[in-house]
């Protein structure tokens, strides 16, 4: 460890401009506070990327940054998830003001996080390849290949699956390969697909098919009767063949502007947190590709971990608000790995018992209101909740339904100013001195519960007709004490 004194440092540095690094700088210079995002690659956006899913509780979190529209704006949507041929997951029970799957492709989602960060001051450095980082008691110092040193009070990691900074580290990345070989491509398609996306496997092939909506479309597809490496040359005849293997037909694929092939492993780091160093997205957890929930819960890890940085930063909040980061989001990456491994083996089964408990679970979840629920749950990511403290009531730590206030916003709304949100029918004092962090509005409707809501979105909070005093200590627990 460095024990050379350093000044003060109150800033982020963001290793990794993918959506994970980009939401989470986002949301750090929106609260104030000075990032840097640092990407090995020359540019920030490809056109040649994986994710082109976006689901329900991402959505809700982009439509708490007045993102979530713009990007709608350029997808398309589904409401029906087909599984295994014969179990079919109604989107539009979900209880959520986007109750559907949008279909667009990771560089839109990045488009939009990469102009607000830079909207909001961020500094970007590309060709920043991290070599080695050293913290101490003050910071953190990044050494950057060719170029020199950087230092900050904190470093996150948001650099991909395999992440320089968790190498650094020294963490292992456990886990175990789903799928050993994978294909991807990018076509045109004379015959244009019925819906946006298609989806289906035969015994020995799988292939699906999503529309980018600018008139190319995504294949990926595997082929059980050829896995090899990810180095193995691949050419468009061979995607082809496999596609109408799955599908029945290939669509009349041409000009292919990309093919790739890829494994897809299971691995979770066992820290989100080392002292001033924290993982995020890929760099802390990969699942299979079932479900579309990567690029979705790496979201989700970032605006979790925003306004606690920024809440230590700026002095209302304790350091140990930041071990909540790793004590929230690794179970739910543990989750999303059980959940997308489970619908890719059971995909791919071929043993007569693996595919009789196929039939025996899609049958008991499509006869089931309540397990039909916690799939859509699960896959959407708005069934995910987090710890309560003991005696909580039950909302805690749920996440927050959008409400109408009596000032024509909804709830999502006042959350764009990146604060925690009091809802009470009746004026406090226990705001006032916080407004630097907290706001109170007013539902248009009477509530039984007065909620602090947390600028990520979940309930930090929440009770029946709670006296002044009771209020001042939940506020106070959650936002700190007033400035002196």
């Amino acid at each position: 460890m460095n024990s050379r004194p350093h000044a003060v440092q109150r800033n982020v540095i963001v290793i990794g401009a993918g959506p994970t690094g980009l939401l989470l700088a986002g949301d750090l210079a929106a609260a104030g506070i000075a990032v840097t995002v640092l990407e090995r690659r020359p540019h920030t956006i490809s056109n040649l990327s994986r994710a082109f899913g976006v689901h329900a509780r991402t959505l809700e979190q982009l439509d708490a940054r007045g993102l979530a529209d713009d990007l709608i704006s350029v997808g398309s949507t589904i409401t029906d998830l087909q599984l295994f041929g014969r179990l079919s997951l109604d989107l539009t029970t979900l209880p959520s003001r986007f109750p559907y799957l949008l279909i667009t492709p990771q560089y839109e989602v990045e488009k939009v996080l990469e102009a607000r960060a830079r909207d909001l001051g961020v500094e970007f450095v590309h060709e920043a390849e991290v070599t080695g980082l050293t913290q101490d008691a003050d910071g953190v110092q990044v050494e950057i290949g060719g170029t020199g040193t950087r230092r900050a009070a904190y470093v996150v990691g948001a650099d991909g699956h395999r992440s320089a900074v968790r190498t650094a580290l020294g963490l292992p990345f456990p886990g175990v390969s789903v799928i050993k070989s994978l294909f991807l491509a990018d076509v045109r398609l004379a015959e244009r697909p019925d819906g946006v996306l298609t989806v289906n496997g035969a015994d020995d092939a799988f292939a699906m098919i999503a529309s980018f909506g600018d008139g190319w479309y995504r294949v990926m597809g595997w082929n059980r009767r050829h896995e090899v490496s990810d180095d193995t040359p691949i050419d468009l005849e061979e995607v082809k063949e496999v596609t109408r293997r799955a599908l029945g037909t290939d669509f009349g694929m041409h000009d292919a502007r990309w093919l790739s092939r890829f494994h897809s492993d299971e691995r979770q780091a066992p820290s989100y947190r080392e002292g001033r160093i924290f993982l995020a997205g890929d760099a802390a957890h990969i699942h299979s590709p079932a479900g579309g929930q990567g690029m979705n819960t790496g979201l989700q890890d970032a605006a979790n971990l925003g306004w606690k940085l920024a809440g230590v930063l700026h002095g209302w909040a304790p350091e140990t608000l930041l071990d909540t980061y790793h004590a929230e989001r690794h179970p739910v990456g543990k989750a999303v790995l059980r959940s997308s491994g489970a619908i890719v083996r059971l995909a791919r089964a071929q043993s007569a018992v693996l595919r009789a408990v196929r039939t025996v679970a899609s049958s008991a979840i499509g006869h089931s209101p309540a397990a039909k629920a916690k799939a859509l749950g699960q896959i959407s990511g708005i069934g995910y909740s987090y710890p309560a403290p003991s005696g909580a009531h039950k909302p805690a730590g749920h996440r927050v339904a959008d409400l109408a206030l009596s000032d024509g916003r909804r709830l999502y709304e006042a959350l764009r100013e990146g604060k925690f949100v009091l809802v009470a029918t009746e004026d406090t004092a226990a705001v006032k001195g916080r407004e630097d962090r907290l706001v109170r509005v007013t539902p248009a409707e009477e509530t039984r519960q007065t909620l602090l809501v947390r600028p990520d979105g979940y309930i930090a909070w929440a009770s029946h007709a709670p006296s002044e005093a009771d209020l001042e200590e939940a506020v106070r627990a959650w936002t700190g004490s007033r400035p002196e």
